[in-house]
């Protein structure tokens, strides 16, 4: 039985994103750095939104270095790193973020010192 990752429609597309990306790790080429991707990231975790596992514009091509800085791997989710670029992928397309991904929001108590709020 073969693996998810050796079916071969996965592996058309995974080419074509290498292609498309020409071989560089994208993440890394936002700061300047040239480095050969070798793995193609899921931005939507494909286990959470098999619906994009095949969508362009889901993968990014990186680094395995650069990859496993995107995910937690002891915790089996995201990386802050890899939210945050979720959270990049979905401004860029017009995407909403998926609820699980937003920033959670601290609401600060207002006190009252000698008649001013603070917040």
């Amino acid at each position: 039985m073969r693996t998810w990752y050796e079916n071969p429609k996965w592996l058309r597309v995974r080419q074509s994103a290498l292609r498309r990306d020409k071989y560089m790790d994208m993440e890394r080429k936002r700061y300047g750095i040239a480095k050969q991707a070798e793995v193609v990231h899921h931005i939507f975790p494909k286990d959470e939104f098999p619906e994009y596992a095949y969508e362009m514009w889901n993968l990014i091509s990186l680094t395995r270095e650069t990859h496993n800085q995107m995910h937690d791997r002891d915790m089996d989710t995201l990386s802050e790193k890899g939210i945050e670029l979720l959270r990049r992928t979905c401004r860029k397309l017009g995407k909403e973020i998926p609820p699980q991904y937003r920033e959670k929001k601290t609401r600060r108590r207002k006190e009252i010192r000698s008649g001013y709020y603070y917040d």
